[in-house]
């Protein structure tokens, strides 16, 4: 083989690992079993639903989506179409406190009588205030239809679902913080909803964690770089 086409594989080689360091995610998620109890107008229903939440990066802030893997409670009579319309407050924890409210858009099909209700996504905006690792929990369930409203709460304590390494908004390099806020909203298509507090399958990570492995990565190329010269050097004197 000849020295250049070594130098053009190892060059090749080298850029293909910084980015590998590059793109490490700076996120932990998993499913969680939440076991709600639900307050009805005609009693109190129970059900335990795997939920899932994920965060994607944007602009300054994170869209989040709590999703339910099962149903948690039922209705006597039946749901038409649009008669039902949830939200949910989703915990944060760690660097920062406070809560993220959540929305979905009303049921898109008739929900029978004594059916589990099918929760839809809710979702929402993040915008953290401090630097550091947050966590995201799932918090208290709000399902309302036909007038009425039930609350379900999570009684088994359960751990958090998402966390993500975040960069607060006016966050200095060094982790202070200067003028900032941290807001949440959630969305259901034409309405929105306020949310005041603090601050997925993960995406992205915050810019000071991407800029630090950026550095690494750099160091990656430069270090394969020079390992490519010395190897055309030695080529050389071996060929002259």
């Amino acid at each position: 083989m000849s020295n250049q086409k070594r130098t053009t594989l190892a060059l090749a080689a080298a850029l293909a690992g910084s980015i590998v360091v590059a793109g490490a995610p700076a996120a932990h998620a998993e499913v969680v079993d939440v076991n709600y109890q639900c307050v009805t107008p005609i009693g109190p229903k129970g059900a335990v639903s795997p939920i899932d939440i994920k965060g994607v990066k944007s602009g300054d802030g994170y869209e989040l989506t709590m999703s339910f893997r099962k149903g948690v409670s039922s209705s006597p009579v039946e749901l038409g179409k649009g008669a039902m319309n949830p939200s949910a407050v989703i915990e944060l924890g760690g660097a920062e406190q406070g809560k993220v409210q959540v929305a979905g858009p009303a049921n898109s099909e008739a929900i029978p009588a004594n059916a589990p209700i099918k929760i839809s996504d809710l979702s929402g905006t993040y915008t953290p205030k401090k630097s550091g690792k947050v966590t995201f929990t799932a918090g208290v369930l709000t399902i309302k239809a036909l007038g009425t409203t039930t609350t379900c709460t999570p009684k088994n304590r359960p751990g958090p679902s998402l966390e993500l390494d975040v960069q607060g908004a006016g966050a200095s390099p060094d982790g202070g913080s200067t003028d900032g806020g941290s807001t949440g909203g959630a969305s259901t298509g034409g309405s929105t909803g306020g949310a005041s507090g603090g601050g997925e399958l993960p995406r992205t990570g915050p810019l000071d964690s991407a800029a630090a492995l950026g550095t690494l990565g750099g160091t990656v190329l430069l270090s394969g770089a020079a390992g490519v010269l010395w190897l055309t050097r030695r080529g050389q004197r071996a060929t002259g």
